[in-house]
């Protein structure tokens, strides 16, 4: 029989977006369709520190139920100057009340609803090629302000 081995994580950075309204592409069979641009934001950590470029979106499918699934593309540059392309996806849901409030851009506790994501990363510079062969984990909150990653690399 294999060891089973446990799962350990590094924390990376806290990623802070800064998003624009989203627009509406339409209902898709059981789900709509929106796009989401990125305007910017920061992500600060205890190796990584930067800002996001306005360059990427996400491209969101929120289900009959309010659960909603992210697919986001951003472009991070790091204090150095280097680039970092980050790809995520992964999903918010939780109790219909708690999903109508953040609906309305209403201020809820992170703990009232389940919103996690998993990114990869790809970078030319040399110094953070370790990104490239890291997968991390994200879990997210969504204040009024826009969404907020923890990222931490699973080692």
């Amino acid at each position: 029989m294999s060891e089973r081995l446990a799962l350990e994580t590094e924390f990376l950075f806290r990623l802070t977006l800064e998003v624009s309204t989203p627009e509406i592409v339409g209902t898709a069979a059981d789900h709509e369709l929106r796009v989401i641009a990125i305007k910017g934001g920061r992500f600060e950590g205890p190796h990584l520190n930067g800002t996001v470029l306005p360059i990427g979106a996400d491209w969101l499918r929120v289900e009959p139920d309010g659960t909603a699934r992210i697919d986001v593309r951003i472009t991070l540059r790091e204090a150095s100057g280097a680039l970092i392309q980050v790809t995520y996806a992964g999903v918010r849901t939780g109790p219909p009340e708690v999903l109508a409030r953040l609906a309305k851009g209403e201020a809820v506790a992170p703990s009232d609803y389940y919103f996690r994501a998993t990114m990869r990363f790809e970078t030319s510079a040399p110094e953070l090629l370790w990104l490239n062969r890291t997968l991390a984990v994200a879990t997210g909150q969504r204040p009024p302000t826009g969404p907020c990653y923890d990222v931490y690399a699973v080692k």
